[in-house]
């Protein structure tokens, strides 16, 4: 048997157009249940798939502030959340349960 080299799967790799990232997030939401750093983190997919420099830029944050809010270990502040969701062009909306 030979060597099996096995890489990461980044989801951000496969993020190529808004429906994919609009799709991604909302698969997201929908097995997030109550777990904030979950939504936090696929947000942060999002970011690294459009590019962290112009998110940084977009919403006046830092980018290691960003890595870190949207790394899924941080606890970013809703607003910090609404800005982000702003500058990547993703609107929440709100639908009866």
């Amino acid at each position: 048997m030979g060597n099996l080299k096995t890489t990461r799967w980044d989801p951000a790799e496969h993020l190529k157009t808004d429906d994919d990232m609009v799709g991604y997030l909302d698969a997201c939401l929908a097995e997030s249940g109550d777990d904030a750093a979950y939504i936090a983190h696929a947000l942060g997919v999002i970011a690294r798939a459009k590019g962290m420099t112009q998110l940084a830029r977009d919403t006046g944050l830092g980018r290691e502030s960003l890595y870190k809010a949207l790394s899924g270990e941080g606890n970013p502040s809703f607003a910090t959340i609404l800005k982000v969701m702003r500058a990547l062009g993703v609107k929440l909306h709100a639908e009866a349960a």
